[in-house]
């Protein structure tokens, strides 16, 4: 078996014959194999493009800071680690795995017993911990470096399988040499064969004469972990067969022909390099954003833009503003601006929900057709959830993108893939990069939209996590809605946020408003300090922009709010449907659009169903989250068209009509309504209810809206206001808490009712409503505090409970500059990704199951859905046969995957194992495995055909007007 390759690699001339027989990589079907000197020369030679052609600019200069000679240091020490990664793999430990390969390497002198003589001592030395500690050793005796030195350096061999070593397996493997080289007389060679790869890496990559030079540096946590994730990345790339073809067939060509070869087969886009522009605020709006002829930027556009370019160093941005003041605009314009001066590649967008990512999407793809620097070039985009492959546009993107087969380390070969057409290689300007898919590797797209849980996933320890900060530490990152996350997600939202902070990462956050103390906490996080507090302002500022740098002290801006402004008339409204059926016929007597937002699905169905009866099934629309996706989807897009900005539909109604929702209509719809009655709940999510009430202007002085309904109004109710205290709906109780509900209503006490005699002013009275309600001076009458007592006790208890099992799970925060990574994943979860599992890792939500909704028909076969409108393309989606003895067509099962529906907390807990144990009886073997991804490993309920079905005590009935209804059985 040749080892030679060709003669010509550079670092082939600087080993002998042992060395030279020592092999990385084999291939059991094809008996194809690479030696470990060819490996290390792909690996380095991997990392040196990705330095020079994909990394961003401000990543790398990370890295040069920690080095004394600056950008040449870090990328000679990328480009050794990369080529070092595999070292423990000349070890008997390794070696013996393939016989045939071990015996060619027992002729050159490397004794060694077999693997099952070994046994399982062998899983003491797994190749990147061998590889760590041989590194380290041959540090010390080479050059000279204290035991405390290397290890901020080996880490990133150690760990470049995804998990670094722990101490205990340090010292495990150090106390059995005999995995590291043989005992006896052979153990002499395999010492010399590790000095001399490790001596010629040394050499040929550039570093031998400034390893010394490196013996007092003290690399950063941060720094550790991105040169971890580049030799992650360039291990990855450097193993697949496609690029980097395995011996014999892939020996003839020398290093040049076989790197330049694999480099133009994986294509990968180069990063975003913006450049700060010198336009006004306003010209900037107007090149990047579709604003209206003679179109005004709003004050907080403007103040923002300003800021950002007044900041000494780009760093954390929080915007707080009223909804409808354009703050994604301004995001994306401090976006471009923190990229230029950052040398950020790229720009994660991280909302709450997917309907939020995917209506984003759409927005960033029209930012990036304006951009400069991206229109005409090709640059990576990803829509980053657990069904962003159900998104047209974004699918679109991925059947454009080539097929570029990637495999991780040692892991099974698949398939060649198939080249990409010139005409394809044309028309990607964005492309959902074949290779950047995964969720391990989608996340290092350069622009990338998706929900709030990627971002967390960078606070979970679990394995690869260094490609999660890799991912973010290049780009500019933008979260929004950060008023919607509670005590179990702050707690790590803030520790990456400190994360973000030790990379410079530049961060906008957006928020309706916040209160103070979590404004305070999220600047303390990023900042690194806890006296980094905001400069002088007064309590309830509003709009306020905060700004502070990596350890810096922030700054605050108060621009004036946008000319607009809605008063709206609070009122309670008792908590009974016939009450609720008078007060609509009286309001919308004449004609008018009201909308109802219950805190339940419970009692949004309930509410519609007697709305129905009194005012007609034809009058009465219902959104909630119960709707499987592609109906959820629809009656989006049907209220946009119905009660969108009167510029975008005529199609209004003109009569009477009542949407009765969810909390699905508090955020990211641009819907207008005359009238909104809304069930008790946080005053800040009130507000964003009432930023839906007369959002748009209609007539002068809202004259084309019925006359009863040009005054805003409000009515609250889901409480029963009759008692001393105010007794919340038991629903909204278990969705919100007593103690947040209670102090809504005793802040909102002095609006109820014309009692101060004026109404909520909007956006002046946001932050005093929302200081208020989250602060800690007592709110509310004096008979109400022995119940606000217990409330908040009760809620003390949760949020502690909360804080202390979000941290179980919680990445350590930033070390000190030379501290080792050891064990930084240590008691992790594992693998992590974007499935239910995994989001609530991040999110303190109880277990809920997913189905794929299909029909049964009467004679047993199973169809798609019957009402399923045609797709963008005019195919027809209703009623598509999904056969049982053949794997159904790509469309089908795609059509049929669109229909998945998250079963409401009834089928939670003990009634979840029952749930699914029902639900596995229709297992389905051919729509299992590789040839239909879409259903593979989902669990199908099969509704009969007047669209019912049971399950585990329940009785289910569904309709693309109500979604699920779920009542339990009297037997149950």
């Amino acid at each position: 078996m040749s080892d030679e390759g060709s003669a010509r690699s550079g670092l082939l001339r600087r080993l002998g014959g042992p060395a030279r027989s020592v092999w990385a990589k084999h291939d059991r079907d094809t008996d194809g194999w690479v030696p470990l000197w060819r490996h290390m020369e792909d690996s380095a030679a991997v990392v040196g493009l990705l330095w020079d052609r994909w990394l961003p600019a401000g990543v790398r200069g990370l890295v040069a800071e920690a080095l004394p000679q600056g950008d040449a240091d870090a990328r000679a020490l990328a480009v050794w680690l990369a080529g070092v990664h595999d070292i423990g793999k000349a070890t008997p430990a390794f070696a013996c795995q393939v016989e045939q390969l071990a015996d060619a390497m027992r002729g050159h002198g490397l004794e060694m017993r077999s693997a099952k003589a070994l046994g399982p001592d062998r899983r003491i030395a797994p190749h990147g911990l061998a590889g760590q500690v041989l590194l380290g050793e041959w540090l010390e005796e080479r050059y000279g470096w204290t035991p405390a030195r290397t290890g901020q350096f080996t880490v990133a061999v150690g760990g470049h399988h995804g998990v670094p070593p722990e101490p205990a397996q340090i010292t495990a493997l150090y106390g059995h040499e005999e995995l590291l080289r043989s005992p006896g007389a052979s153990g002499r060679v395999w010492r010399q064969v590790q000095t001399e790869l490790l001596d010629a890496c040394a050499e040929r990559f550039g570093v031998a004469q400034r390893l010394a030079a490196w013996r007092t540096v003290k690399l950063p946590q941060s720094v550790q972990v991105l040169l971890t994730a580049l030799v992650i990345v360039s291990d990855w790339i450097a193993s697949n067969p496609d690029l980097f073809p395995y011996f014999p067939d892939g020996a003839s060509r020398d290093d040049q022909e076989r790197l330049a070869a694999a480099w133009q087969g994986l294509d990968l886009p180069e990063p975003w390099q913006a450049v700060e522009t010198e336009q006004s605020a306003q010209e900037l709006f107007a090149s990047r954003f579709d604003l209206p002829a003679g179109a005004r930027i709003r004050p907080v556009q403007e103040a923002a833009v300003e800021l950002a370019r007044e900041m000494q160093a780009p760093g954390l941005m929080i915007v707080e503003a009223p909804m409808g003041e354009g703050k994604t605009e301004a995001a994306l314009a401090v976006a471009e601006i923190f990229a230029a001066r950052s040398g950020a590649g790229g720009v994660f967008f991280a909302l709450p929900t997917m309907a939020t990512g995917n209506a984003m999407w759409s927005r960033l793809l029209n930012w990036l057709e304006r951009l400069p620097g991206v229109a005409g070039s090709p640059r990576s985009v990803y829509l980053a959830h657990s069904k962003a492959a159900l998104n047209e546009n974004f699918a679109g993107l991925m059947a454009r993108a080539g097929r570029v087969v990637a495999v991780g380390v040692d892991d099974a070969v698949p398939a060649p893939r198939q080249r990409r057409d010139a005409q394809h290689r044309a028309a990607a300007e964005l492309v959902a990069h074949a290779w950047l898919r995964g969720h391990k590797k989608a996340m290092l797209a350069s622009f990338v939209a998706g929900t709030i849980d990627q971002l967390l996933f960078a606070g979970l320890k679990s394995r690869h996590l260094a490609l999660r900060h890799l991912a973010v530490a290049g780009k500019v990152v933008v979260i929004d809605e950060a008023h919607a996350y509670d005590t179990y997600m702050s707690v790590y939202l803030d520790r990456v946020l400190s994360w973000l902070g030790a990379y410079r990462v530049p961060v906008v956050v957006l928020s309706a408003t916040l209160p103070a103390s979590r404004r305070r906490e999220l600047v303390a996080a990023y900042s690194g300090r806890a006296d980094a507090e905001p400069e002088t302002v007064v309590p309830d500022a509003y709009p306020l922009l905060t700004a502070v740098a990596p350890g810096g002290t922030a700054l605050c801006r108060r621009p004036q709010a946008s000319a607009r402004s809605t008063a709206v008339c609070l009122e309670r409204l008792d908590d009974d449907l016939h009450v609720l059926g008078d007060r609509l016929e009286r309001e919308l007597a004449d004609g008018g659009c009201a909308l109802v937002i219950r805190n339940t699905v419970r009692r949004v169905l309930e509410t519609a169903g007697a709305l129905r009866d009194r005012f007609g099934a034809g009058n009465v629309t219902v959104a909630h989250s119960c709707f499987v996706d592609l109906d959820r989807a629809d009656k989006d897009s049907t209220l946009l068209r119905l009660f969108g900005p009167p510029e975008k539909t005529d199609d209004r109604p003109t009569g009477r009509h009542i949407v009765v929702a969810s909390q699905v209509a508090e955020q990211s719809l641009d819907v207008d309504f005359d009238l909104l009655v809304s069930d008790l709940c946080p005053v800040d999510l009130l507000l964003q209810r009432m930023g839906r009430l007369h959002r748009h202007q209609r007539g002068p002085e809202q004259g084309e809206r019925s006359e009863r309904l040009r005054t805003a109004r409000c009515l609250v109710t889901g409480a029963d206001w009759a008692g001393d205290v105010p007794a919340p709906a038991r629903g909204s109780v278990a969705v919100y808490g007593q103690y947040t509900l209670l102090r809504s209503a005793a802040v909102l006490l002095p609006y109820l009712d014309g009692g101060s005699g004026r109404p909520v002013r909007l956006p002046a009275d946001i932050s005093p409503l929302v200081q208020s309600a989250y602060g800690q001076e007592p709110v509310g009458p004096d008979r109400w505090q022995d119940a606000m007592k217990r409330a908040r006790e009760q809620f003390e208890r949760h949020r502690d409970d909360q804080a202390a099992r979000a941290t179980v799970f919680r990445l350590g925060d930033v070390g000190k500059p030379g501290r080792p990574l050891f064990g930084w994943v240590a008691a992790g979860v594992g693998d992590t990704d974007d499935t239910s599992t995994g989001r609530a890792q991040v999110r303190d939500s109880r277990d809920s199951l997913e189905v794929v909704v299909v029909q049964r028909r009467g004679d047993g076969s199973l169809v798609t859905l019957p009402w399923l409108k045609p797709d963008s393309k005019k195919r027809q989606r209703a009623g598509l046969t999904l056969p049982q003895d053949a794997t159904p067509t790509r469309f089908a099962a795609r059509t049929a995957a669109s229909c998945a529906l998250r079963l409401p907390m009834q089928f939670s807990g003990e009634t979840m194992d029952r749930a699914i144990q029902e639900l596995e009886q229709l297992y389905v073997p051919k729509w299992q495995g590789k040839d239909s991804p879409w259903l593979s490993d989902q669990l199908i309920l099969a509704l009969d055909e007047d669209c019912q079905t049971r399950l585990a005590g329940f009785s289910l009935q569904y309709s693309p007007d109500d979604g699920l209804k779920v009542t339990q059985d009297a037997d149950d």
